[in-house]
């Protein structure tokens, strides 16, 4: 039986720079600043979950909300290994996409007010044409020495979720975060689609392909 968790209201938001969280995906994150470790604290003695958010290219460091992207993913932590000097390494997996309607705080870590982002996942014949033409892609970057892991190999061209197919695809072969963050909040499934073949072109560059 599929696992499914319940998704908070509210949450803690971490915002970082070039880190993308989709759907499904696994984040191994280090914490070591302090306002984090706190964040990471409040995660644990509540529902263990957090959200990733992209921090936007023209800023260094976030100040205020306007820093990052309004829309992330939330994440449930699998596995916690806190270390003597009170640092920690965890394994955040994706759970859904939201959008930060509002935030309860900003400091010492966001808590944001969650409203879930729900795809269009409906499926036609030109959703299947698309579904086809990412595994095409995919099969040219194996054989240029890029591919998923064997276990994720194995099934990938079996997989009939194509909203997973797109996501996985993006977070795992689109270089760019920013293209990878309009991946993130294309919830139209055929637009996401399409959206991923042309990054995938670009990045095995022949756009024609």
């Amino acid at each position: 039986m599929k696992e499914v968790a319940i998704l908070p209201e509210q949450a803690p938001a971490m915002p970082l720079p070039g880190a993308v969280l989709f759907p499904h995906a696994l984040l191994p994150l280090y914490i070591f600043e302090p306002r984090y470790r706190e964040m990471l604290a409040h995660a644990l003695a509540h529902e263990r979950m957090f959200c990733v958010a992209l921090l936007r290219p023209e800023s260094v460091q976030w100040k205020t909300e306007d820093d990052f992207f309004e829309v992330g993913t939330i994440g449930l932590i699998r596995a916690c290994v806190g270390r003597g000097d009170g640092t920690s390494n965890l394994i955040l997996q994706g759970l859904q996409r939201v959008r930060f309607a509002d935030f309860l705080q900003l400091h010492p870590f966001p808590i944001a007010e969650l409203e879930t982002l729900r795809s269009d996942n409906e499926t036609t014949v030109e959703t299947d044409a698309l579904g086809t033409k990412v595994l095409e892609l995919y099969a040219r970057f194996k054989t240029l020495g890029r591919q998923l892991p064997t276990k994720i190999d194995r099934y990938v061209t079996d997989m009939t979720d194509l909203a997973m197919l797109a996501d996985l695809m993006a977070s795992t072969f689109i270089e760019d975060p920013v293209r990878r963050q309009q991946v993130l909040e294309e919830l139209d499934l055929n637009t996401r689609l399409r959206l991923v073949i042309q990054y995938l072109r670009e990045e095995t560059g022949n756009a024609a392909a």
